[in-house]
Order: structure tokens, then C-alpha cells, then sequence
């Protein structure tokens, strides 16, 4: 089945809380998909600095050091922090394709879980209750973010299988259904240059948004041609820098519902992730129509509804 959430705050004195909020949100949602858990985090960006967020299965070894050898490599300063199995390296944005290389050569076991300015991706294999405390979620503010309670239904049960999957700088995305052309897809996206790490049909969707994108389609251009390209059913949302985009199949046989206030917009599976959210009795609720992509952005008034043709 899976679960998803996702919180946009219009509010910028609830940013201290998005952590916590997007927590309770997505524990709700654990009996829709207990095998594993994910949230990416809109939070802290320091200018000209870009954050690789890594995880590896043995901590201790990975990382002790870690700091100095890839100062040693890139020949500037780096920061190490570590949070349980992952952490966070911020680097020089010019760095950041050369931070990749070098990681893997000094530390081949490392995966990358997000690249990104303000992006930081946290998941692991386990309920979301267990995922969010391991990280103390709860406690990270930020500006937006999105979640991810899994249920495998095409793919192992691992870490690199949970959700969401960062396929370009900034961008992130989580996905309930199921992508039937996913095998031609990857080939197709792969042959074009895109980085596709699982077998996972939900990282194709994600690789597919940013292909567009690079190929000058705006987010919503790209999640409408999704709704053509793309056979199966699916609920997508997608975290970007500025804000988040949500799209749903022509079929949209997969339960969504979003709430929206003059404090955020919230996203989820089903209605009952939103019942702690501050004045949510008072909340436009709407169920978002099919092939119809919606956004909302900080660069701009928080907008949405654009019907895909």
C-alpha cells in the first residue's frame, strides 16, 4: 500500500516544528507500510556550501576520519556531521560532483542518500516510529519536507529500496502505486545519462522528473508529461528547493488528501495524519482531482491546480 506525507509551511514561525510534525504525520500513516521509512528535510543552507547526506552500515568505521580524507582529496574544508547510520558532509557547491568521485574511492561502502542546498534525506529499513527516533526527526526544523512509510511490493526490503529518492540537486520524491513500464524507462533514462541506482520502480519516476527538467521542462511540465509517459498508478510527490508539487494518475485509484491553511498545506494517504496539525478543524480539505498537477512554491504566492491536457 505505502504511505505518504508532505508538509509545505507558509508560516515561517512553525519551521522550528516541521520535524515533529511531519513525525506524528507519517507514525499515523505505519500500518499502510511497516517494512521501511523515509523523510527529506527543507532545512539550514549555508551559501555556496552543498550537502551530500550519506549513510553507511558501519558507521564507526565509515566515518571516523572521514572529515580529513576528503579534505586531503578535494584539497578544502569539509564538515562531517553524523546522525546514527547517516551524515551529513557539506562541502563547496563546486565541489559536489567531485565530492561524489571522491567518496567513493576512500569510502566505497558510503551511499549517498541526497545531494543538495537545504536537502537532507534520513531513511533506513523499520517502522517509522523507530526511523524517526533513531535520527530524532522530531527535533529538525525546516521549511518543508516529505515522507515515506513503505510496503515492497516490487523490489527488497532495504535501505537503498525506501523512499525518497533524490535524483537531482534539491529534488526528492515519494510514490504510492505501482509503475508497469519502469524496466524500458530505466534503460531509456540511463542511456540519456541518469544515475539509477535500485531496481525500484519509484527511483525511474524520480530519474524521469529530472530528466525533464534538465531538458528545460518546469516541475509542473514535468509532472504533467508524467501522466502520459508513465504507465501505471500512481500517487507522486515531489520536493524541490522552492516548495513541493503533487500529481496523481488519470485512474487515481490510490487514497490522497491534502489540507490547506493560511500556515501550510499538508499532503497524506489518508485524512487521519492530519488530525495534530495546528487549526486543521478549520482546514480547506479537498481530495487533489486526477491528472491534474498541483505546487506550491516560496519564490512565489503559494498556487495550485494546473489540469494536465
Amino acid at each position: 500500500m505505502c504511505g505518504i506525507v508532505g508538509l509545505f509551511l507558509k508560516d515561517t514561525s512553525l519551521e522550528p516544528n516541521l520535524g515533529r510534525m511531519l513525525t506524528e504525520m507519517l507514525i499515523t500513516m505505519t500500518d499502510r507500510g511497516p517494512d521501511s521509512a523515509g523523510i527529506a528535510i527543507y532545512g539550514t543552507e549555508h551559501k555556496g556550501k552543498v550537502k551530500l547526506t550519506v549513510q553507511s552500515d558501519h558507521p564507526d568505521r565509515d566515518y571516523d576520519g572521514l572529515d580529513k580524507d576528503m579534505q586531503k582529496a578535494l584539497g578544502g574544508e569539509v564538515t562531517v556531521r553524523v546522525n546514527d547510520t547517516h551524515a551529513v558532509i557539506e562541502i563547496d557547491t563546486a565541489w559536489a560532483a567531485a565530492g561524489r568521485t571522491v567518496l567513493a574511492n576512500i569510502r566505497p561502502e558510503v551511499r549517498i542518500m541526497s545531494t543538495g542546498e537545504s536537502l537532507e534525506i534520513y531513511k533506513e529499513v523499520g517502522l517509522p516510529k523507530n526511523v524517526a527516533a533513531r535520527f530524532d526527526i522530531s527535533s529538525m526544523s525546516g521549511s518543508h519536507g516529505i515522507g515515506h512509510t513503505r510496503m515492497a511490493t516490487e523490489s527488497a526490503v532495504t535501505t537503498m529500496g525506501a523512499h525518497p529518492f533524490n535524483t537531482g540537486r534539491d529534488q526528492c520524491l515519494v510514490h504510492n502505486g505501482s509503475l508497469s513500464n519502469h524496466a524500458s524507462l530505466r534503460r531509456k533514462l540511463r542511456k540519456a545519462g541518469m544515475r539509477i541506482e535500485t531496481e525500484n520502480d519509484t527511483e525511474v519516476g524520480a530519474a524521469y522528473v529530472t530528466w525533464k527538467m534538465q531538458n528545460g521542462s518546469t516541475l509542473g511540465e514535468a509532472l504533467a508529461s508524467a501522466i502520459d509517459d508513465l504507465d501505471g498508478f500512481f500517487n507522486f510527490v515531489v520536493g524541490t528547493k522552492d516548495g513541493f508539487g503533487v500529481v496523481r494518475d488519470p485512474i487515481a485509484c490510490k487514497p490522497a488528501v491534502m489540507a490547506e491553511t493560511d500556515q501550510y498545506v499538508a499532503f497524506a494517504s489518508e485524512y487521519r495524519a492530519f488530525v495534530n496539525l495546528p487549526g486543521i478543524d478549520y482546514a480547506r480539505v479537498w481530495e487533489p482531482e486526477p491528472a491534474t498537477v498541483y505546487f506550491w512554491s516560496h519564490d512565489h504566492a503559494p498556487t495550485a491546480t494546473e489540469k494536465a491536457a
